[in-house]
């Protein structure tokens, strides 16, 4: 060969691995047949491809429905398509009982469960239609039965307006357990009693109880107060206020019936009567009566002091 050409070859780069040891190359060469052999050998099923691919078509679809918000829509097309081969097969609503409805009405009670004139009774889920139904704030429980082959039994048991319940400024119709019903809008309910305050729902049944025992009071009532969450204060139709203490409201009321029948406390020109104290009631009188007193006591001290200086000459 000639020395040029072995010159040149002398200068390429050999690859790190030739110069490896044999014993190094050996081992390297059993590790790779140890890691592909079992991967070569593999018996894939027939069709696993095409159900992978599948898979991930599936999820990808999922994926892109839940982002897009489609899934409502999903669902209605496939109760839809279900209600569609269930009629085929007899089993298609064709009589619904239903009891207890008051305030939402059948309509709205077959709304709220996704009921229709081609709803099959095997496609309806009765426990998801229960849950629709008591989601509802004016439903406080109700049940769902499926008498095949196409009998639906609906009945609902609806929560009774209690009282209305000033908050923000913004009134809404509360039930005894406080839960809010729905908005005031001027035209229904305006004879129940009006609570005022944070926190005012819940306590307010208990409290409405208590003073429902006094006619005399509960008849004169514009406004129950809650103070701080802990009391109440009563707003008459008259303008007077009535403070009531933290406990013992009961006995507090006693009190104010009893002023009223001996000094007629309720309907003499005050501003406020607080009850707060056990024992001891402390009256504010308004101002044309606060002016009024201070011109009658100036009065009797004259009196009192002409008839002093009589007695002395």
């Amino acid at each position: 060969m000639h020395a040029s050409s072995r010159l040149a070859s002398s200068l390429k780069p050999r690859a790190p691995w030739l110069d490896a040891p044999r014993h190094a190359l050996t081992r390297v060469a059993r590790f790779t047949r140890r890691i592909v052999t079992p991967v070569i050998e593999l018996d894939i099923p027939r069709g696993a491809g095409a159900a992978g691919a599948a898979l991930i078509m599936l999820g990808s679809i999922g994926y892109g429905v839940s982002a897009g918000g489609h899934l409502s829509e999903i669902a209605t097309d496939l109760r839809r398509a279900c209600d569609a081969v269930s009629n085929g097969a007899g089993l298609r609503i064709t009589s619904i009982a239903l009891e207890g409805e008051h305030e939402i009405g059948r309509a709205g009670v077959l709304a709220l469960i996704g009921v229709e004139d081609t709803s099959s009774l095997l496609c309806l889920d009765a426990a998801s239609a229960r849950s629709a139904l008591t989601r509802n704030p004016w439903i406080a429980d109700a049940t769902v039965l499926k008498l095949y082959p196409g009998r639906l039994q609906i009945s609902v048991s609806e929560r009774v307006p209690l009282a209305l319940w000033q908050k923000d400024g913004h009134i809404s119709v509360i039930a005894a357990d406080g839960t809010v019903l729905q908005g005031f809008d001027g035209s229904r309910f305006t004879d129940l009693p009006l609570v005022v305050g944070d926190g005012a729902a819940r306590p307010a049944r208990d409290f409405l109880d208590v003073v429902g025992r006094y006619p005399l009071i509960r008849d004169t009532i514009e406004a129950s107060i809650f103070v701080a969450e802990r009391r109440w204060n009563l707003r008459l139709k008259s303008g007077l206020e009535v403070k009531l203490p933290d406990t013992d409201v009961e006995q507090a009321l006693q009190t104010l019936v009893a002023l009223d029948r001996d000094k007629k406390i309720l309907s003499r020109d005050l501003t406020t009567v607080d009850l707060r104290l056990p024992d001891r009631v402390i009256v504010r009188l308004s101002d044309a009566a606060a002016a009024a007193r201070d011109v009658e006591v100036k009065e009797l001290l004259k009196k009192e002091k002409t008839k002093k200086k009589g007695s002395e000459a």
